[in-house]
């Protein structure tokens, strides 16, 4: 586990072969990094499947409506919902989606971003701009590289849970 130099912008997301620790930046992004802090505390990604996966692309997950696999993943739907908290504007900035970070998935406004984000696997420059970049995977890139492949996976991974380091 990486040295963690700001316990309350870290999150701790626990995969099936472990720990993927995410180092948020509210500096860039303070409305997406509360966000993901709120539903995390609330449990809401405990059990989420990531429902979209493309090789050589980027893993997406947070589909606390549609996704959860203890509540009954409807792959049919997934990707299609979000928290019941209001959509987020976009907070664009300067810094590139490259390999490990964390952007903020939406649909076609720039401001209807909500509980979905993805984790880019190569630098995706092209988003560049048009999606909210909101943390970087400081440890456990590996962990998500292992992830099943598929829009949605025949048999998804999922986070099994989500915590702000400074409350584990």
């Amino acid at each position: 586990m990486p040295e963690i130099s700001d316990p309350e912008n870290t999150i701790l997301m626990e995969l099936e072969g472990g720990t993927v620790t995410i180092e948020l930046m509210p500096g860039i992004a303070p409305g997406h990094v509360e966000r993901i802090k709120t539903l995390a505390r609330a449990g809401a990604y405990d059990n989420v499947v990531f429902h979209r996966v493309i090789e050589g692309f980027m893993a997406q997950t947070g589909d606390v409506a549609h996704g959860n696999a203890e509540k009954g993943f409807d792959p049919r739907r997934a990707g299609t919902g979000a928290s019941d908290l209001p959509n987020l504007p976009a907070e664009f900035s300067r810094i590139p989606h490259d390999r490990g970070t964390l952007g903020a998935a939406r649909a076609a406004n720039p401001d209807s971003a909500n509980s979905q984000f993805f984790i880019n696997f190569a630098d995706n420059h092209f988003l560049n701009g048009q999606y909210t970049v909101f943390g970087r995977v400081l440890s456990g890139m590996a962990h998500v590289d292992a992830l099943a492949r598929g829009e949605p996976p025949a048999t998804p991974d999922r986070m099994l849970s989500v915590t702000v380091a400074a409350d584990a």
